[in-house]
């Protein structure tokens, strides 16, 4: 069965995480993407370490139900390929720096003259406007500057998140978001648009409940501050008698209620569990005092039938074999004929109509590049005289 974007073909221009994760996304559901990589070496996060079979192993998971096609955008004659392979595709995706593609003579308004139709998705660090425009950026930057930082950790310090939510996040979940309600547009109005993605702004956005209440109370976040951020007992990471931890989510009275009866400290169970102040602390330690009584697993096989939100903090091996993830298909098992078999992520939506699939895995650099151009009609001699110019 086809996926729900079978027939959309994408032109994927980025490297690294956020625009790869999104054609990841494009690509599970049925679009056909194209990964164009420069000659020199393509996307280097292909050569990241560890290494599985000839790439780096997160090349396998970003780039699977992918193409890839090698050409070179500073020669002429990569250029007229590249402007032919636009004619006929639906979305663009680059990650350069704003202005990096009009230089090389092949930016939106260019490319848009050439198909009216054609959805432009540029990403960036701070986005094609404002003083940082053309400043360089990572994640961590991105997220130091629109405030999420400012209060992510505990007892007044920040700490950098274990995952990049600025790239992800505010880059690749928010363009193929955009991408999606482009489509939707064009087939309203018949044309395409330019999309302009600034990471920094695509994750302040995950700032609405901490500014919330901040326009709420005038009260400027801080680490460890509130419920939700370390500053609740009920809400917290605990470690237990074998150095491992464990999570507690009892929010909710009832849940709070279940888990106080059922580690013996009914006592705690008051109205001040749920209210800030100072008393919080005193309550926190008394839970840590009751998780380093047992180990990790004790914790798993005691509340395994206590409904009250507290789950073990694991590791990528054991959520790989946890029972809840395999039996919704978040991790599975593929096989490559050189690599042999080896793990893949899983697609998280499920349609009942028309659902994703894991169908090829990630391509070899420039792996498709003479099929493409055999697509658009080049002979045989004529992309070997490429190849031999240095085009492809």
């Amino acid at each position: 069965m086809s996926g729900a974007l079978a027939g959309i073909k994408v032109l994927d221009l980025s490297r690294l995480l956020p625009g790869p994760f999104c054609t990841m996304l494009l690509a599970d559901m049925g679009a056909e993407v194209i990964k164009i990589e420069d000659t020199r070496a393509g996307d280097y996060i292909r050569w990241w370490e560890p290494m599985l079979g000839k790439n780096s192993g997160m090349h396998v998971v970003l780039n699977r139900n992918k193409k890839s096609m090698k050409l070179n955008l500073k020669t002429e004659a990569g250029k007229g390929i590249f402007l032919k392979l636009v004619e006929q595709c639906d979305v663009l995706i680059e990650g350069f720096r704003p202005g990096v593609m009009d230089k090389l003579g092949v930016g939106y308004k260019v490319l848009s003259e050439i198909n009216a139709g054609l959805i432009y998705c540029a990403i960036s660090g701070y986005g094609s406007t404002g003083p940082l425009s053309q400043k360089a950026g990572h994640d961590v930057n991105y997220l130091a500057l629109n405030g999420v930082l400012s209060y992510c950790g505990q007892n007044g310090t920040p700490i950098m998140p274990g995952v990049q939510i600025a790239d992800i996040g505010g880059g690749a979940l928010l363009a193929a978001f955009a991408i999606l309600c482009a489509i939707v547009a064009r087939q309203k109005k018949g044309k395409g648009q330019f999309i302009d993605i600034g990471m920094a702004d695509g994750a302040m956005l995950w700032n609405c409940l901490r500014f919330g209440n901040w326009i709420a109370d005038g009260n400027i976040p801080t680490p460890g501050d509130s419920m939700l951020n370390h500053g609740f007992a009920c809400y917290n990471i605990y470690e237990t008698k074998d150095g491992r931890f464990m999570s507690l989510g009892a929010l909710e009275p009832q849940f709070w209620k279940v888990f106080c009866e059922a580690v013996g400290r009914p006592d705690l169970d008051t109205p001040e569990y749920f209210k800030a102040g100072k008393h919080q602390e005193k309550l926190k330690e008394s839970v840590a005092a009751i998780f380093k009584a047992r180990t990790q697993s004790e914790w798993v096989d005691f509340l395994k039938d206590a409904d009250c939100c507290c789950e073990p903090v694991l590791n990528l091996e054991e959520m790989s074999n946890h029972p809840q993830f395999l039996a919704r298909e978040m991790v599975v098992k593929m096989n490559h004929p050189e690599w042999g078999n080896y793990l893949q992520l899983g697609m998280p939506a499920r349609f009942s109509g028309a659902p994703g699939e894991l169908k090829t895995h990630a391509p070899e650099y420039g792996e498709h590049t003479q099929e493409i151009l055999s697509g658009l009609g080049l002979s045989d001699d004529k992309i070997a005289r490429l190849k031999k110019d240095g085009v492809i």
